[in-house]
């Protein structure tokens, strides 16, 4: 299993950060599943204030590349990723168009 790490920031507005949470309680049953066929065998988003961080367990299926393209043809993903982005910004280093950011690993015990 490999183990991605990503960040994301929010809107810094505690209504819209209160809305985002409460969207998480329940996500849209296609997203889940999206998620699995993708390969991601976990899935977990923390947050301090506006910031998220994400953590995606993955099997030896996954793929970035496949991962995008089967978002990209799925209706009801762009719906949800539409809905999220009026929470959502991007990171100040984030390339055009890049939402979740990469995060190198610099330590393990």
């Amino acid at each position: 299993m490999t183990k991605y790490c990503f960040a994301l920031d929010l809107k810094d507005d505690d209504e819209l950060i209160d809305e985002y949470k409460k969207t998480h309680q329940k996500i849209w049953p296609e997203i889940t599943k999206s998620i699995l066929d993708a390969g991601i065998l976990n899935l977990e988003i923390f947050n301090v204030h506006n910031r998220l961080f994400m953590i995606m367990e993955v099997d030896a299926s996954f793929s970035f590349e496949e991962k995008d393209e089967l978002d990209k043809n799925n209706v009801k993903v762009q719906e949800w990723e539409a809905f999220m982005w009026k929470y959502q910004q991007a990171l100040p280093m984030a390339k055009k168009g890049e939402k979740w950011v990469l995060m190198d690993k610099i330590y393990q015990l």
